[in-house]
């Protein structure tokens, strides 16, 4: 702890550029690696989810990345669920360079209602290939559209908001009731954003099959100019994986999933965050380098079009390959940016171990 005068003590925490990984004593051969991540009946290749962000998921996007072997989470409060035909509006988007102009067009463009119509029809599209289908909205929407949800056969919902918690409390409208929500749902919810270990014990608490740690939009985020607010990754997933653990002895048994959503830009931040206690991870902005992805070189996140208060900005991140490339290879650049899966397996086989929850282990460094 540290003090901050007389009247303050802080403690210290770590984002992920701060920790890195120790070797051990062993290698594997890479073909001896197992990624695949369960999480309720389904079984995906890797433990990849893709972030509910229109720069990144489209529902064409969301089955391509099925059909590679991860989870695709479509936005069902973006441009998808607003638009019949959301392209004018993205290439228009596309063409802005200018920052604060991007802004106000982005602040423009979402006034434009949700259609619950939508949302059904974008659901069934994904349903309709046969990939997992998977579907977010933040807790002020969530009751709104929940009958939509119950009957649009998902595989699993998403609740993600900046920040969600368990008690949250309004004067302005009846606040979600989580637990009730969970217990009411046929289908396997996964609930964030988080950062602390209390949070996230209660959020285990309402009967979410997982739990999302990070808080904002990471790389577009601008919560720590605009609000004070901050997330450390490494210390949020590692403090968030002890609330797993102390809950699944609370619960007799009963194991929630740990998913770092934020600040994880590079294939190398995939693998410190699994290496924290993450058992999967979410991804924005290096999908959104893929030339399928929606923001066509953009990326940005619902923070960036708040009506009153953006906390984030649309930021270029570039066009590297194609959604396969960036996802499973092969990688023609060296910087972290391409081939995910395969970074991952190297990493594991680099340092002995051949899969993730007994990667979670591995020592780790302050750099």
């Amino acid at each position: 702890m540290y003090d901050i005068g007389r009247s303050k003590r802080a403690a210290q925490a770590f984002s992920l550029d701060d920790v890195a990984i120790m070797p051990t004593r062993r290698t594997r051969g890479i073909e001896t690696i197992d990624l695949e991540w369960r999480i309720d009946a389904i079984t995906f290749d890797f433990p990849l989810m893709a972030a509910p962000m229109d720069s990144v998921m489209s529902p064409a996007t969301a089955i391509a990345f099925g059909r590679l072997g991860g989870l695709g989470v479509l936005n069902l409060e973006g441009l998808w669920t607003r638009y019949v035909n959301p392209q004018p509006v993205l290439d228009e988007l596309a063409a802005i360079t200018d920052a604060a102009e991007a802004t106000r067009k982005l602040q423009q463009i979402y006034t434009e209602p949700i259609k619950a119509e939508l949302i059904a029809e974008r659901l069934r599209e994904i349903r309709d290939t046969g990939v997992p289908v998977a579907g977010s909205l933040s807790p002020q929407n969530t009751q709104e559209f929940a009958s939509v949800i119950e009957n649009s056969g998902l595989d699993f919902f998403v609740v993600r908001g900046t920040a969600v918690s368990a008690q949250h409390v309004s004067n302005a409208a009846e606040p979600l009731d989580l637990a009730r929500f969970i217990y009411d749902l046929d289908v396997p919810v996964i609930v964030g954003g988080c950062a602390t270990y209390q949070t996230a014990l209660h959020l285990m608490r309402t009967g979410a099959a997982g739990v999302l740690v990070g808080f904002g939009g990471a790389a577009t985020s601008t919560n720590r100019h605009v609000l004070g607010i901050e997330v450390p990754m490494a210390t949020a997933i590692s403090d968030v994986a002890e609330a797993r653990r102390d809950y699944l002895d609370e619960s007799g048994g009963r194991y929630v999933h740990v998913i770092a959503d934020g600040s994880m830009g590079y294939s190398g931040d995939v693998v410190k965050a699994l290496a924290c206690g993450a058992d999967a991870a979410m991804l924005g902005t290096p999908l959104a380098r893929a030339i399928e992805a929606p923001g066509q070189g953009w990326h940005w996140g619902a923070e960036a079009w708040h009506e009153a208060l953006p906390r984030g900005r649309r930021v270029e991140v570039g066009q590297v390959g194609s959604l396969s490339e960036v996802v499973l290879g092969p990688s023609h650049s060296p910087d972290g940016t391409m081939n995910i899966v395969g970074a991952l397996r190297r990493a594991l086989a680099s340092t002995g171990y051949t899969e993730v929850k007994a990667f979670q282990r591995i020592d780790l460094i302050v750099r």
